[in-house]
């Protein structure tokens, strides 16, 4: 056995040997940091396929994008696409109705962030969309087979669920026929 095999046996012994509450200060001291956001992906229920997607024009991008925003500390994820959305379209979707996309978590390392993706379902006729004109300029419904410029990431995330016009350029680890989920009652 070598010296650094030796070396690191003995800092697992030393760290598992510390009370649990310092070792979670040990870990979060030498992990690295992920903001964690949650995203709304909403389709409009009524449409047929390909159907609809609310999508959102904010001031300080260049292109639509998705109702997100930054989980706040111990809010559960599904809670947090749900209050994005009422905050930034005036949409109310129970977070309980909310589906999480597969994957659910996409990461992006570069950004030192992770987007928790939820889907939901809702009728875009009876459905008013309401923005503040300060974070949120416009909210719309979009034909998903001719939605306007997204924003990289927009058009990012929704590929990886194979919608929008990166659909089908999904990174290796994600399995195609387990995208985005289906409507509630419809076939998959």
């Amino acid at each position: 056995m070598n010296i650094s095999r030796q070396l690191r046996g003995l800092a697992y012994q030393v760290f598992y040997g510390l009370p649990l509450p310092l070792r979670r200060q040990v870990a979060r001291a030498v992990s690295p940091k992920f903001l964690v956001g949650a995203v709304a992906v909403i389709r409009d229920s009524e449409a047929a396929d390909p159907g609809r997607v609310l999508l959102l024009r904010q001031p300080s991008t260049h292109g639509w994008g998705l109702p997100a925003g930054l989980l706040k500390r111990g809010e559960m994820p599904s809670v947090g696409a749900a209050r994005e959305l009422f905050e930034e379209s005036g949409v109310r979707v129970e977070p309980g109705d909310l589906r999480p996309g597969n994957p659910n978590a996409i990461v992006h390392p570069s950004a030192s962030s992770v987007d928790m993706v939820w889907f939901g379902w809702v009728p875009a006729s009876s459905t008013p969309l309401v923005v503040d004109g300060g974070e949120v300029l416009e909210a719309r419904w979009w034909p998903l087979d001719d939605l306007p410029k997204l924003t990289w990431a927009t058009a990012r995330l929704l590929g990886v669920y194979g919608l929008g016009p990166r659909a089908g350029e999904l990174p290796p680890s994600v399995p195609v026929s387990e995208g985005a989920p289906t409507r509630p009652g419809s076939a998959a």
